[in-house]
């Protein structure tokens, strides 16, 4: 069972697609928006009203959809496994207006994020734990004007992944639940 946590949508039952996804637990949805909202507040930044989130390997939404309970203005959710996609949709609608969300159907390791037309405020990505395309999404997202210095990136991968970072951003924090590594990232002030 897969709910929404917290926000206007709390307790709203999300669908999870038998195969090819790895929801992110309540657990560690609760932990990951505590840091956001807690980092947020000591950097007197507003990371919800009129902010746009990314929501990458999208999966059943539940990061991205979490976000727009909690007050984002919009989310981009990027799936391209059709069946899943279904699904995402069909929660998407649960959750939001069709004004509040856009679902982008491509691979992710080769976007360079053309589809979007605003900064971000958040994003997550959260692959397969088989796949490790952290420093081309990264890399990609850099050479765009999506990203500030205010924008946080939140990665879930396997605890024993070493992910070596571009230059230009640095590791705000990093938890670990069990299995699980979830890094927060900033990019560098210039």
């Amino acid at each position: 069972m897969l709910n929404i946590i917290g926000g206007i949508k709390k307790r709203t039952k999300l669908d999870v697609p038998i195969k090819n996804v790895r929801p992110t637990s309540s657990i560690k949805r609760e932990a990951i928006f505590s840091i956001l909202e807690s980092n947020a507040l000591k950097k007197k930044i507003d990371i919800y009203s009129n902010r746009c989130f990314l929501d990458l390997f999208a999966g059943s939404g539940s990061l991205g959809l979490e976000a727009i309970s909690r007050g984002a203005k919009f989310c981009y959710f990027y799936e391209i496994n059709k069946n899943v996609v279904k699904t995402l949709e069909h929660n998407c609608l649960k959750i939001c207006k069709p004004n509040n969300f856009k679902i982008i159907k491509q691979d992710i390791t080769k976007s360079l994020f053309r589809e979007i037309n605003n900064l971000l405020s958040v994003i997550f990505i959260d692959p397969p734990y088989t796949l490790v395309p952290f420093n081309n999404i990264l890399n990609n997202l850099l050479k765009t004007n999506l990203i500030s210095k205010d924008t946080i990136i939140v990665i879930e991968s396997e605890k024993k992944i070493k992910i070596n970072f571009p230059s230009s951003m640095k590791i705000e924090e990093e938890r670990y639940y069990g299995k699980t590594k979830i890094t927060f990232l900033y990019t560098k002030a210039s």
